[in-house]
């Protein structure tokens, strides 16, 4: 069998094909419109992602990876870091009642699952709130209410009035005492400067970066869908005769160029032009819009905007540490113990009295990302030669050793 029976059939060649759409056709008398083939066009206005919950959360944690990633890595974090409890005079507590409630908040979720979902719910949306259902003080369960499905009513003094939560079609409002400040829902929220009831998350102020970041990548998938497919204006330029083609003529030949040349089939193409056809290109290449350059630093920004080391999540050339490790230890100390303390903190106002409970506190000797520090306080602590024993336990927080009598 030879070469050409293994190729398959091709359609009729795309100069012959414009001869016969040129040639026979008479031209129109009517206005010239615009014929150029036309695939770039100016920019017409930014556009950016409304600031709402549900466009924030979907173009941003659903539809980006380096927000779903810089949310996963501080919320799971977050989550991961155990709780110590102590009373009033700071000595540890222990409280079985509180202990599986944080174990198990409510028969669906786990105490870990219900920790990060809460921990993302304050990077997304700046908001979080915890019903606790059961006597006030002592809940029997917890559960995360959706941030857009709650809204705050305003109050006097700087204390809301209550919550309305939209459940469905119905909705039910929640009271909070104006006196105390207590309600059966925690309200835990970031700051905000131009917003007395609600918090900033750091998705909105990363919303342009998303945008950008977004964007970059549907042009690019857009690119490798339509690789062949030049970017300009296919111009006719007769050598005799008005420079117009009929409606029919335009119509085929552009069906004519979206068949032979649009799409990854067809990606390498060469275009040929012939009876007065000329290609004139206007699209800016990558390396002209220094489009790789210009993603990287869009997902820089986002990273920043998290709290999260860019070569955390996977941007390149972004080693502002020295290795992992160090990157690692500057999230935790500058973003998840921060934001873990923050939430421990609220539990405890809010339900740490029922269980006997003053003070909740990460425990940050389980974190194996913090033992530099660690270290590094023992060093401290063992060459201070003027501290006596308990002295150095108290400074790491030992008990004093038992005296004799």
């Amino acid at each position: 069998m030879t070469e050409h029976a293994n190729r398959p059939a091709q359609t009729p060649g795309l100069m012959a094909r414009l001869r016969r759409l040129i040639a026979p056709a008479p031209l129109q008398k009517a206005a010239p419109r615009g014929r150029a083939l036309v695939g770039w066009a100016a920019p017409s206005g930014t556009r950016w992602t409304a600031r709402r919950y549900e466009t924030l959360a979907d173009e941003g944690y659903v539809r980006n990876v380096v927000v779903h990633r810089a949310v996963s890595l501080v919320s799971r974090s977050v989550a991961a870091i155990p709780w110590i409890a102590r009373d009033g005079a700071g000595a540890e507590v222990s409280s079985p009642a509180f202990e599986r409630l944080m174990q198990r908040p409510n028969p669906r979720d786990e105490g870990a699952a219900f920790r990060e979902a809460l921990a993302a719910q304050l990077l997304i949306a700046g908001n979080a709130y915890v019903e606790a259902v059961g006597p006030p003080g002592r809940p029997r369960e917890l559960h995360l209410l959706r941030p857009d499905r709650v809204a705050v009513r305003p109050g006097p003094g700087g204390i809301p009035a209550g919550f309305d939560c939209r459940e469905g079609e119905e909705t039910r409002f929640v009271p909070v005492d104006p006196v105390t400040g207590a309600s059966a829902i925690l309200h835990l929220k970031t700051f905000h400067p131009l917003d007395d009831w609600h918090g900033l998350p750091a998705l909105e102020a990363a919303a342009q970066a998303i945008d950008q970041h977004n964007a970059a990548g549907s042009w690019n998938k857009a690119l490798l869908d339509n690789a062949a497919r030049p970017s300009g204006a296919l111009v006719y330029q007769p050598k005799d005769g008005p420079a117009v083609l009929a409606d029919e003529q335009f119509e085929r030949l552009k069906a004519d160029i979206a068949e032979q040349f649009e799409g990854a089939r067809n990606a390498g193409r060469p275009l040929l032009l012939d009876g007065g056809l000329d290609w004139k290109p206007l699209s800016l290449s990558p390396a002209e819009m220094d489009w790789i350059e210009g993603r990287n630093a869009a997902a820089r920004e986002i990273a920043l905007a998290f709290g999260v080391p860019p070569q955390l999540v996977g941007v390149p050339d972004a080693q502002t540490y020295a290795n992992y490790a160090e990157a690692r230890l500057a999230l935790y100390e500058d973003t998840v113990v921060p934001l873990a303390q923050r939430i421990a903190r609220a539990f405890a106002r809010a339900f740490g009295a029922g269980f006997g409970i003053a003070v909740l506190e990460p425990d940050l000797d389980e974190v194996p990302a913090l033992e530099p520090r660690r270290a590094e306080r023992w060093a401290k602590v063992a060459g201070a030669a003027d501290l006596t024993p308990d002295e150095r336990r108290a400074a790491l927080g030992y008990a004093p050793l038992a005296t004799k009598e």
